[in-house]
Formats: C-alpha cells, sequence, structure tokens
C-alpha cells in the first residue's frame, strides 16, 4: 500500500511522503525499513498462485516496488519505474514511446551519455533526432515536425544550466500531440515537479541525488498516464533492464534525507557562487539563481530552490580549468553528481568528451561543481588555494 496523503485525505508534506510512501513496516516481522529481498524467485501457490503479485524478480520484486511507490509519490506520478541506471531508464522509455521514423527534438546542450544513446545507438533502430535550444520556447515550437513525437527537456541543463520553461513546453507538446518528456535530475524532485507543470514523463538518473551518496547506480521512469506507466514496464520486463533489490535499498535510503540534503546543497551552492562571481580568475558563473541568467525568472517560477550544481569558465582558458581540477583537494576530481560529498570536473575532457566535435560540444575553459555538504569555510578555502 501507498502512503501518501493524510486520513483525511490531504496530500502528505514532501519529506513526510519521502520517508513513508511505498514503505509500510514489513507485515511479517515488523521492520520499520523495508527488507532487501535478495531473491530471484518467489515460491508459488500452486501452478499460478502468485504471493503478492510476485514469481521472479525481473518481473517485480517486493524492494524494488517500495521504491516504485515512492518514487511515484515524490514525482506524483501515476506509475513510477526502477531501472539498472539511468541511460538504461532513457534507452526503454524511448523504445516504448516512439517508433522506428520517429522524430525526438533533443536539447543543444544535453547530457553527452544522452546524445550517444541518441545519435549512435537510436538512430541505427531508426529514430531521427535533431537539437534545439530549449530555453527558447518560439525555437523549439519552429523545430517541431510533423513525425516529431517526443519533446527531451533537461532542466537545468548539464553542464550548461540553462533554464526551460516547463509549462510552456507542455503547451507546444500538446498542440502537436507530442510526449514531453522532463530529465529532472539535477533539480531532484524536492525542487522541481515536472509533471505538476504539465509533462507527461520525468526520468531520473537516481545514482544522482535521490541515492545521494555515491555509492549506488540506478535509474527511474515516472508517468503522468497509468497506462503510458503500464507500457514502460512491459517493455522493461522484456528486456530486463531492472535494479537489483539492494540498489532499489540504498536509494531508498538515500530519498529519506533528500529533503534535508538539499536545503544544504543549494545553501553552499549559493554562497559558492558569490565567492566565484567576485574571483578575478573567473569570466562567469553559471548558476540559475542568479539575477542575470537569462531564464532566472523562469526557474524562480518552477523550482522551490536554484540546486547545488555549479559552472563557472575561467578566463585563462581550458589549461587553467584543467589545473585548477587538478589542485582541490576537498573537491574530489571525479564524474557523476549529486552526493553528500563534493566533486569537481571538467566536462569537455570528462562528462561530455563524446560530445566534442559536434554541435553540443562544450567550452574547454569550462569547470563543474557538484557541491556537497561539507562545511561552507572548508569548501571556500580549498577553492580558493586551487583558484590562487
Amino acid at each position: 500500500m501507498d502512503i501518501s496523503t493524510t486520513s483525511g485525505g490531504d496530500q502528505l508534506g514532501f519529506n513526510s511522503r519521502a520517508i513513508h510512501a511505498g514503505q509500510e513496516p514489513d507485515p511479517l516481522t515488523g521492520s520499520v525499513i523495508v527488507p532487501i529481498y535478495q531473491t530471484s524467485t518467489f515460491k508459488q501457490d500452486g501452478v499460478g498462485g502468485l504471493r503478492g503479485g510476485y514469481e521472479y524478480s525481473r518481473s517485480g520484486n517486493p524492494t524494488r516496488t517500495a521504491l516504485e511507490e515512492c518514487l511515484a509519490a515524490l514525482e506524483g506520478g501515476a506509475r513510477g519505474l526502477a531501472f539498472a541506471s539511468g541511460l538504461a531508464a532513457e534507452d526503454i522509455l524511448l523504445r516504448t514511446l516512439c517508433a522506428p521514423g520517429d522524430h525526438l527534438l533533443l536539447p543543444d546542450d544535453a547530457y553527452g551519455g544522452t546524445y550517444r544513446l541518441i545519435s549512435r545507438v537510436l538512430t541505427r533502430w531508426g529514430l531521427e533526432f535533431s537539437t534545439v535550444a530549449m530555453h527558447d520556447s518560439a525555437a523549439v515550437a519552429a523545430a517541431v515536425r510533423p513525425n516529431t513525437r517526443v519533446i527531451w527537456v533537461e532542466t537545468p541543463t548539464n553542464p550548461l544550466l540553462n533554464i526551460v520553461d516547463i509549462a510552456a513546453l507542455a503547451e507546444i507538446s500538446r498542440q502537436h500531440q507530442a510526449m514531453l518528456v522532463v530529465d529532472n535530475t539535477f533539480a531532484s524532485s524536492y525542487l522541481q515537479q515536472p509533471l505538476a507543470l504539465g509533462a507527461d514523463v520525468v526520468v531520473h538518473s537516481t545514482t544522482k541525488y535521490l541515492g545521494g551518496h555515491s555509492d549506488v547506480v540506478g535509474g527511474a521512469v515516472v508517468t503522468r498516464d497509468a497506462e503510458i506507466g503500464e507500457q514502460v514496464a512491459f517493455h522493461q520486463n522484456a528486456v530486463g533492464a531492472v535494479s537489483g533489490p539492494f540498489d532499489d535499498w540504498l536509494v531508498l535510503r538515500g530519498i529519506k534525507t533528500l529533503g534535508v540534503r538539499m536545503d544544504r546543497h543549494c545553501s553552499n551552492a549559493e554562497q559558492i557562487v558569490r565567492f566565484l562571481g567576485e574571483h578575478p580568475a573567473v569570466s562567469s558563473v553559471l548558476y540559475p539563481g542568479l539575477p542575470n541568467h537569462p531564464n532566472h525568472d523562469v526557474a524562480a517560477r518552477q523550482m522551490a530552490g536554484f540546486g547545488g550544481m555549479v559552472s563557472f569558465r575561467m578566463r585563462a582558458g581550458e589549461e587553467a580549468a584543467l589545473k585548477v581540477c587538478g589542485l582541490t583537494q576537498l573537491f574530489t576530481l571525479g564524474e557523476s553528481l549529486g552526493g553528500v560529498e563534493s566533486l569537481i570536473e571538467h566536462p569537455g575532457r570528462m562528462t561530455h568528451a563524446s560530445v566534442a566535435g559536434s554541435p553540443l560540444e562544450v567550452p574547454g575553459d569550462l569547470i563543474r561543481l557538484s557541491v556537497g555538504i561539507e562545511n561552507i569555510e572548508d569548501l571556500l578555502a580549498d577553492l580558493n588555494a586551487a583558484l590562487a
């Protein structure tokens, strides 16, 4: 049973849903925490007599069910599905929503892994795609084709931190009978609710803020429509792109503290943004919380906070950026994001190397920070030393 409302029918607050939705105490033992059902198969009470609907863990597992119910409750969706990785979730979703010959609109600053999946894997299957500046709603409307099936959105984008007006693109997608999919990884469901703004589907890399501790790889899809959710579930089971029960348990554990962690991520990021904005070695800071960000007003309207991701450009160019990435001590040089520890990376050489030489290539002087929840004084001191 999914706990997401009070006895009076009102929706529980976000943190209450994060801790309780899909996670009632175990009926057999009373365990407060959902058990890890580390099993591949389940005893049947006669042929076709399934206990609780479970037969084989690829098709369903109680630990995964708890996570999927929690994900749906956090995003306000009809169906949540947990995957082995964020890219596995994207692959199954696109193969469910699209057919060979369909067209997809992709951001012109999309995550490198998403671009690689679409441009080098799904195009061989027959999917067509083109890129557009998603933060320009008029440009998106002009780029829609008769065979456009999906408008794919990241907001904030990775790593340029552009902001997309979800409600405006939802209207465009409805006008053209297309599906609006929003990658909500950077904001998390705590800061942004795409389905409430009109999106049809939300995707996550649960590796990031939802897991929150850099110890699990996973992905998620949450659908507004239950029927689409069933279609995605069919393809997921047919292909086998499911998450394991221990990984599900780790993501559930992380979700319980998502709200309090995001508050600290945002607070630390805002102070780092102020520091970088005044540093002579930095030419520009990319952060949606800045009043001079081109889509700051949209971010303020559709987000509950501006997030823990910060990008900035070095005045002295790429070599200076590479040097800074190698000098920090508390900011660990590494890919990924959203963990409690702070990370620093050079997108052009690391997470976005797959888009080098393409229209999505990122500037060489760009550095991306995933701001953790350490003491802010220590983070500032570390950056100051590296930039000196």
